[in-house]
């Protein structure tokens, strides 16, 4: 099967971490460029951060500093490390991956950010 598995959200406090992980197949994973993307209520989905192959990685502004976007592929895996969060991070996130022109989600992972 081609599916994206995302895992690792929960409740944490403002200034907290979290590890997001997404294990993908091998067909969406293999020479793919990766992402992370996230949907807060009422908002549209936005970028966080992307990863090339050879680990080129770009982030959205609200990102850079905080965010960490890392890939294991040997295990087909991205992971994102989260630090420093803030309730305006509170969202859910999902992995996403392009095979053939095809974009691939995950079902989501919801990360919430108390005061």
């Amino acid at each position: 099967q081609v599916q994206l598995v995302e895992s690792g959200g929960g409740l944490v406090q403002a200034g907290g971490s979290l590890r997001l992980s997404c294990a993908a197949s091998e067909t969406i994973f293999k020479f793919n460029t990766m992402a992370w993307y996230r949907q807060a209520p009422g908002k549209q989905r936005e970028l966080v951060a992307g990863i090339t192959p050879g680990e080129f990685t770009n982030y959205a502004a609200f990102a850079k500093g905080r965010f960490t976007i890392s890939r294991d592929n040997a295990k087909n895996a991205v992971y994102l490390q989260m630090n420093s969060l803030e309730p305006e991070d509170t969202a859910v996130y999902y992995c996403n991956g392009r095979n053939f022109g095809v974009d691939y989600w995950g079902k989501g992972t919801l990360v919430t950010v108390s005061s």
